[in-house]
C-alpha cells in the first residue's frame, strides 16, 4: 500500500487532502519525513501524523449528524461514529452534537479514542456533568467493548489487574470466538485509564487489530495490513441514572465495517439455536 493511501484510509481523506498533508510535512515514516505520496509502505513501518493540513475536501467530508440512542432533560447518549475526536478540536462530537441538538452546553462526560466507536454519554449541564462524573469516580458505570486481537486467547475468561502510568487499572476479558490467528473478545473496564483496553491487551501480548500504536511492528497477515483503524467499539453503558437514580443501560450494535471484519477473520460468533 502507498503512503497516501495509507492517509487517506487512516484518516478519512480523500487521496488529495492525504496528499496534501504528506506535502504539509507533517507525516513521518520510522521517525523520518516523507514527501513521496507513491512511498511503498513495509510491513513493520511505523507511520505518524504530527498535524493536521485544512483541506477543503476534508471538511466536505465531516460528519454532521450523529445517532443519539437515548435522551432525557439531563443526558443523551450518542452512538460515535469513526475517525472524530470527542473534544479539543474545532471539530469534534462535542461542536457536532451542540449544532445538530441546539445545546450549546452539551458536553462529554467521558471520551472514546477517535477511531473508536460506540457509546458515548453526554451533559446538558454543568449541573448533570458534575453529577455523573462523581458515578464515574466511584466505579459505578460499567463500560463494555467488543474488540479483535492478535493471537489465539486461550482462556475463556480473565482479569488483567495491571497498573498504567502508576494508577491501578482493571479489565476483565471474556472470549467469543478464537482461532490460531486471532481472537473476538468482550472487555469490561473496570477503571478508565488513557487507552486501558489497547495497552492493557499489547500487555498481554494480544494486540488490538489495527492499532497503530501499540500493535505489531510486523504483521504477516497481508489482510490485516488493508485494516486502517482500531477493531475496538463501545458496544454497552450501564450506570445508576445520577438524577433519578432509576437504572440506565444503553446498547449500541456492532458497526458495519467491523461486522465485516469479524466475518473476513471467521470470527462471527455461533448462532443460538
Amino acid at each position: 500500500i502507498t503512503l497516501q493511501d495509507f492517509i487517506a484510509k487512516r484518516l478519512g481523506l480523500s487521496k488529495r487532502a492525504a496528499k496534501q498533508h504528506i506535502d504539509g510535512k507533517v507525516v513521518r515514516v520510522n521517525g523520518k519525513n516523507i514527501w513521496i505520496a507513491r512511498h511503498i509502505l513495509k510491513f513493520d513501518d511505523l507511520v505518524t501524523v504530527s498535524g493536521q493540513v485544512p483541506s477543503p475536501t476534508a471538511i466536505s467530508q465531516r460528519i454532521k449528524k450523529v445517532k443519539i440512542i437515548f435522551e432525557d432533560e439531563n443526558y443523551l447518549v450518542v452512538d460515535k461514529p469513526r475517525g472524530i475526536l470527542v473534544n479539543e478540536s474545532d471539530y469534534s462530537l462535542e461542536t457536532v452534537v451542540r449544532t445538530q441538538t441546539g445545546i450549546h452546553s452539551l458536553q462529554a462526560s467521558h471520551r472514546l479514542d477517535r477511531d473508536t466507536t460506540g457509546c458515548l454519554l453526554m451533559s446538558k449541564s454543568q449541573e448533570a456533568h458534575e453529577a455523573v462524573i462523581e458515578i464515574f469516580k466511584q466505579h459505578k458505570v460499567a463500560k463494555t467493548y467488543r474488540t479483535v486481537v492478535h493471537g489465539r486467547w486461550d482462556a475463556k475468561s480473565t482479569t488483567i489487574d495491571l497498573p498504567i502510568e502508576g494508577r491501578r487499572a482493571v479489565s476483565n476479558v471474556r472470549c467469543l470466538k478464537s482461532n490460531q490467528d486471532c481472537s473476538h473478545l468482550v472487555i469490561r473496564i473496570e477503571t478508565g485509564r488513557t487507552h486501558q483496553i489497547r495497552r492493557h491487551l499489547s500487555m498481554a501480548r494480544h494486540p488490538v487489530m489495527g492499532d497503530l500504536e501499540y500493535g505489531p511492528k510486523i504483521i504477516r497477515d497481508e489482510r490485516i495490513h488493508r485494516l486502517t483503524f482500531p477493531l475496538l467499539h463501545a458496544v454497552e453503558l450501564e450506570l445508576e441514572h445520577p438524577v433519578t437514580g432509576e437504572p440506565l443501560r444503553v446498547f449500541s450494535p456492532v458497526p458495519q465495517d467491523f461486522h465485516k471484519w469479524l466475518t473476513a477473520l471467521k470470527l462471527q460468533p455461533a448462532r443460538q439455536k
